[in-house]
């Protein structure tokens, strides 16, 4: 229905029609609000089948746009061209994830794909290598083809590709006899090369992380960092790749000065630096290019137009999570006629919004899509309306840029790669032993590289790459080291069998503690409410699914007569505070009061704004209680407990007090609970007798997180991170 609504629309049949008769024409668009814009240009270059360079003033906004594209025209026909660089630094460090999607992006130019081609200005004025010398400096292999594995090695090493036992990140190789394993700067997962008398055998991608073949390919072509080794040679335009000229549209062309001055001036750590091998282009010099083009303006022009076309569209309006005003627009459109739409990606939130209109009485004019764009529009000529759930309740909207490669895959390999010979390392089968690093050893007629590991009496085991799931680094006391497994004594099997029964032991004893609380008759709370709903859909982020299943989990608990008694482990960020402000809701919503115990006062404080925040709207009163508070503040937050006045209290061991007394309490958080000396956790096992109990934890301890395991304690694990978080990366610049 998105796309359908714009592909027949009058201005978009003209701008194709002026831009394929007549391509000199000098175009304006404007007033394309929200995701109507990359929805027009999307339905403009079906009209036309010819690509379009779409250049937005900054990375943000090009990422965003990007995203709607692939909506709207799927990934393959969308292309993201960034710069090299990681970010607005006085220096010229490169990102593998931008050089990859940028080198990927300049082959799809140059093998005249046709697409939609998004990028910024600091991307487009970056140079690029001339496109007659490209092909001599990328190596292409095809399937069968005759060529020596000492030829592709030396390619390699002069495209300075570094030599490592595996590959796991861009710019490796790696040669096992026959086979050469190379991580291109153009390609998401590596090659495999394999030869057979100096001709190729095989060409396949494959899974760095496990070594296992993904997909068999008939070419390939490996690309070095182009940006970073050939700087010298880098005097190419990414236009001039083009086979046939492309259409450009730019936006708000009157701002792509500043940024590209801008981006020049970063580039150099000190301002007096030698600026004649400057590696990008000046706005004057763009913009003598782009010329050369069919080239459309959107928003502030720099030139003088000939035709303009004002589209009559208007933005989402700003609801900030009111449903009343969202009634009242939603009654307005009805009345005059239009079509209203709301985006919702999740089922989940799709069902709590229809819940929430229903009991408005709206429901019945309002229609949901399960698709979802960065904002909203209103289509006032076509008389449609597309809301995105986020906007209404200003929550974060994530983009799509592909990640072609996370640091975290790298894990296994990188560890394994950091082995020394000598290192202590655990065999699943054989136990502990020593690294003794790679080996070439003859197999059937065939020489194959294997990990040697040398256990008690210098006993040997060679060990295939391909079971590297078999082996991890011993993790023990620093200061003493290990005693060595002997080989076929049968020791290490008794020692794995010592340990189950050892676990068996403990889980007896804690099944039969935690029987005891099972017994108890704790209080069930009622389903959720409207507001539990109204909450919950407010979140200014996307649920993760570890998020959601966390959370049916904690409320079917909640809603059982057993008290509950839930671990959630997760990483810092990764949403287990949102996971016990809808907990701490519902409790609160049967009329019960919840504590929030946290080790440190920082904590306290941290908690309660957020919780202070999230609950703003809410009828519900938070307040905290530390070391901070006066003895006068003190008494009358104890008073109003004890009197019910106040629902949520977060605080420190004074929780703990015996001054503390609740009016009827219903929930305890507990945030980091292995923080807790044994006398506060004494106090805790009395406290929480027949209330329903909920633990946060992001560094679980063994045996916290064993309880739960062994079924003593329900365990959530909330492992998939937020949309777009990104990993914290420690640089030292010298």
């Amino acid at each position: 229905m998105l796309f359908e609504s714009y592909i027949n629309h009058p201005y978009i049949s003209e701008i194709a029609f002026l831009l394929t008769k007549h391509p000199e024409s000098v175009i304006n668009i404007k007033n394309l609000s929200g995701s109507s814009l990359p929805l027009a240009i999307s339905a403009l270059q079906q009209s036309l089948h010819q690509n379009i360079l779409f250049v937005f003033p900054d990375k943000e906004q090009a990422m965003y746009a990007y995203t709607d594209f692939v909506h709207f025209l799927g990934e393959n026909n969308v292309n993201y061209l960034p710069t090299s660089y990681k970010r607005k630094l006085k220096n010229q460090h490169f990102d593998p994830t931008h050089v990859i999607l940028r080198n990927e992006c300049i082959e799809k130019i140059a093998s005249a794909h046709q697409s939609i081609f998004v990028t910024y200005p600091e991307a487009l004025s970056e140079k690029v290598m001339d496109k007659s010398l490209l092909s001599k400096n990328t190596l292409q292999i095809n399937q069968n083809e005759e060529i020596d594995i000492e030829f592709v090695e030396e390619i390699l090493l002069s495209y300075k590709f570094e030599y490592v036992d595996f590959v796991f990140k861009p710019g490796q190789f790696s040669r096992r006899g026959g086979i050469i394993d190379v991580f291109s700067f153009s390609a998401e997962k590596p090659y495999r090369i394999e030869f057979r008398n100096d001709k190729i055998h095989s060409l396949r991608t494959f899974d760095f992380e496990n070594q296992t073949s993904l997909e068999e390919r008939n070419s390939i072509v490996i690309t070095p960092n182009l940006s970073e080794n050939f700087q010298s040679e880098m005097e190419g335009f990414v236009l001039d790749y083009f086979e046939t000229k492309p259409i450009v549209l730019t936006v708000d062309t009157v701002l792509f000065e500043q940024q590209i001055k801008q981006f020049q001036t970063d580039r150099f750590i000190h301002p007096n630096e030698e600026k004649n091998n400057i590696s990008s282009f000046s706005y004057d010099e763009i913009i003598k290019k782009i010329e050369q083009f069919s080239w459309v303006e959107y928003g502030q022009a720099i030139r003088k137009h000939n035709y303009q076309f004002i589209f009559n569209t208007s933005p989402q309006p700003s609801f900030n999570k009111n449903f009343e005003l969202l009634q009242e627009d939603i009654l307005q459109k009805h009345e005059v006629g239009y079509q209203l739409f709301f985006l919702v990606e999740q089922e989940s939130q799709q069902e709590r919004l229809r819940d929430i209109l229903s009991n408005l009485g709206v429901i019945d004019w309002v229609n949901f899509k399960n698709q979802n764009i960065s904002q909203g529009f209103i289509e006032h000529d076509l008389k449609i309306a597309y809301y995105t759930e986020h906007q209404f309740f200003n929550r974060f909207f994530k983009h799509k840029v592909r990640d072609r490669f996370l640091q975290s895959e790298s894990l296994t390999i990188n560890e394994f790669s950091s082995l020394k010979p000598g290192d202590y390392i655990v065999h699943i089968d054989h136990g502990v032993g020593i690294f003794g690093g790679l080996e070439k050893i003859e197999i059937n007629g065939k020489w194959q590289e294997q990990i040697k590991l040398v256990f008690k009496d210098n006993a040997l085991v060679y060990v295939s790459i391909h079971n590297l799931h078999k082996i991890s680094k011993y993790r023990g006391k620093d200061s003493e080291a290990p005693k060595l497994s002997k080989l076929g004594s049968g020791s290490w099997q008794k020692i794995k069998l010592a340990a189950k029964q050892k676990a068996k032991d403990i889980a007896r004893d804690l099944i039969k503690l935690y029987a005891e609380r099972i017994k108890q008759q704790g209080f069930a709370f009622s389903p959720d409410t409207y507001l539990q709903e109204e909450l919950e859909a407010s979140f200014f982020y996307e649920d993760t699914p570890d998020q959601s299943k966390a959370t049916k989990a904690i409320k079917q608990d909640m809603e059982s007569k057993v008290p509950m008694d839930r671990l959630v482990c997760g990483d810092v960020g990764f949403g287990k505070t949102e996971v016990a402000i809808r907990a701490a809701f519902k409790a609160v919503a049967d009329n019960k009061q919840v504590a929030v115990l946290v080790p440190t006062t920082l904590l306290a404080l941290q908690h309660y704004l957020t919780f202070k925040e999230r609950l703003q709207k809410f009828p519900c009163q938070v307040e905290y209680l530390t070391r901070l508070k006066t003895a006068k503040q003190e008494k009358e937050i104890l008073e109003k407990v004890k009197n019910g006045q106040i629902d949520i209290l977060i605080g420190t061991h004074k929780l703990l007090s015996k001054k503390l007394e609740f009016k009827d309490l219903g929930l305890l958080i507990i945030d980091e609970e292995q923080k807790f000396g044994v006398a506060a956790k004494e106090k805790l096992r009395q406290l929480k007798v027949n209330i329903d109990t909920l633990t946060l934890t992001a560094t679980h301890i063994p045996r916290t997180l064993q309880f739960s395991l062994m079924g003593a304690r329900d365990l959530s694990v909330i492992q998939t991170p937020p949309p777009n978080r990104q990993p914290i990366i420690t640089e030292i610049h010298t």
